[in-house]
């Protein structure tokens, strides 16, 4: 049992390093992208499924209330939360529209619509995607594996080498944070940070 928890840990260690090297550079774009747009007066719209479900609810919150700092709340909704809009969607139209009909309804020009999915593939979270570039907003695919459909789609692709679905997710829930901090930094530059 012990080698199989060490082997969990430095997969996920070593997933968070090949994830770094891998798309650095894409990290600060989304960062420039969501600190430009909170700026600008716009919110940021999270969503996923499953445990990307809990993610977009978990970095939703660090937006709204705060990350680290004492800061004012930065608009930010997680569009997984509302069980009724979610069951009248999915029962009187599909399940596959969940999201794009909320940023039909939610989402402005130049906000923020954020997409999480291990797989890169979650049809929900494509139409989302696709609805949201319709209605211009900026677009970020925080994925696994190849990307899938939404790498190809979106303005911004943050992609998880890995077909691990809970090591990706570990990975994604970091960079989250990081952003968090970030945007923080960017937005409030104070002085015990980075």
């Amino acid at each position: 049992m012990e080698d199989h928890i060490i082997r969990s840990f430095k997969e996920g260690s070593e997933l968070k390093e090949v994830f770094l090297n891998e798309n650095l550079g894409h990290v600060v774009q989304v960062i420039e992208a969501i600190t430009a747009a909170l700026q600008a007066g716009n919110k940021v719209l999270l969503f996923g499924n499953g445990g990307s479900a809990a993610d977009a609810q978990h970095l939703a919150a660090e937006f709204v209330n705060r990350f680290m700092i004492e800061r004012p709340p930065l608009p930010a909704i997680a569009l997984s939360t509302d069980t009724s809009i979610l069951t009248s969607i999915g029962n009187d139209y599909d399940f596959s529209e969940i999201f794009s009909k909320q940023i039909r309804a939610l989402g402005q020009e130049g906000d923020v619509a954020w997409g999480i999915s291990t797989s890169g593939k979650s049809a929900n979270v494509v139409r989302g995607l696709e609805m949201a570039k319709k209605k211009g907003l900026v677009t970020i695919g925080l994925t696994g594996g190849d990307g899938g459909d939404i790498a190809r789609i979106v303005d911004h692709a943050l992609i998880v080498s890995s077909r691990n679905t809970p090591r990706v997710q570990e990975v994604h829930i970091a960079v989250g944070h990081v952003i968090c901090e970030m945007i923080d930094y960017k937005l409030f530059q104070r002085p015990d940070a980075p």
